[in-house]
């Protein structure tokens, strides 16, 4: 696949001038700064209709790359969210009332989207399915998935585990019901030599999250690594280790600012991303694609996006885009 890029790459800077490449770089940039889409393609509508809760950064980083392809490709996008599945299936129906162009959902409870997501597509709504529910999208007719493989990622965490040297982990899930979660746990647990034990914890309230990690910490001395399964809930268990005064390293699924800075100063071991942007922005550039021409990608198979193992050495160089919200 990369040989190909590269060939259609050269090819096309052979067909035109520095000079004239450079203009068309410059003009690019003058439209996506005036918020001025690239093509010339209908106005289509595409809604995005996800699990996340109020306030979860990974969902802002998909939300701010979907709309950024979005601009580009003169959609008019529309986005919703609820972490409760018959709720997130009531929003994909009022997308289908509205008969959107295209349609992207995720399947952390996919028994609660199946049915709707069935309607979308009886309906002749194109459907691509995010971040959850690999397993699931192909047998409810979504052209294709994009994400991580969460069984595969999990036991990257595993692997990561073992080469640091751990006995004893605490895997936090904190949105019971979400199969997702349950597969990267059992992922991790699947490659760690070690002894590792779920905590459910309510995900709704960071209180309840810190002391619950908290107790665990207190009560047993000898865990010495704490996974967490998304970004905001790594501070709450750096602040659980310090107030129980364990020793237990603290790694995170998800990237954000204020991981990386944790990974900076060593209060957090290492990070699983899976490139959230990407997630939003291939997400709709598909939909596009397939609308305008017809294409697909995966050929049958998800779309990969992680996992990837970031560590201090890694956190540095993409502090930058931590900071401005794409990574």
């Amino acid at each position: 696949m990369g040989a190909v890029l590269a060939a259609v790459l050269a090819a096309s800077l052979v067909g035109c001038s520095s000079t004239g490449g450079k203009r068309a770089e410059e003009r690019a940039a003058k439209e996506a700064a005036e918020g001025r889409s690239a093509v010339n393609t209908p106005r289509w509508t595409f809604a995005m209709v996800t699990h996340s809760g109020d306030g979860d950064t990974f969902w802002d980083i998909v939300q701010k790359g979907a709309e950024q392809a979005a601009v580009k490709d003169n959609i008019n996008f529309l986005y919703s969210h609820n972490d409760e599945g018959q709720q997130q299936a009531e929003l994909v129906q009022t997308a289908i009332d509205k008969k959107v162009d295209g349609l992207i959902v995720s399947l952390a409870k996919p028994d609660s989207m199946k049915t709707v997501v069935a309607k979308a597509v009886k309906a002749g709504i194109p459907v691509i399915t995010v971040n959850s529910g690999s397993a699931e999208s192909k047998a409810f007719g979504a052209l294709t998935h994009i994400g991580q493989d969460e069984s595969i990622a999990g036991e990257a965490v595993g692997d990561e585990l073992e080469k640091r040297g751990r006995k004893k982990a605490l895997c936090v899930l904190h949105e019971q019901g979400n199969v997702g979660h349950e597969q990267r746990c059992a992922g991790a647990k699947k490659t760690f030599g070690g002894k590792m034990q779920n905590l459910y914890v309510d995900g709704t309230n960071m209180p309840d999250v810190q002391a619950s990690i908290e107790a665990k910490l207190d009560s047993d001395k000898s865990i010495d690594a704490v996974v967490t399964l998304g970004a905001p809930f790594a501070a709450a268990a750096v602040k659980a280790k310090r107030t129980a005064g364990s020793k237990a390293e603290i790694d995170t699924f998800d990237l954000n600012a204020s991981v990386a800075t944790g990974l900076q100063n060593k209060t957090l071991g290492f990070a699983v991303d899976q490139q959230p942007y990407l997630q939003g922005y291939e997400a709709v550039d598909l939909l596009w694609l397939y609308r305008y021409n017809q294409n697909a990608l995966g050929g049958g198979l998800p779309v990969l996006t992680g996992p990837q193992v970031i560590t201090r050495d890694d956190a540095d160089a993409l502090a930058a885009y931590t900071d401005r919200g794409t990574r």
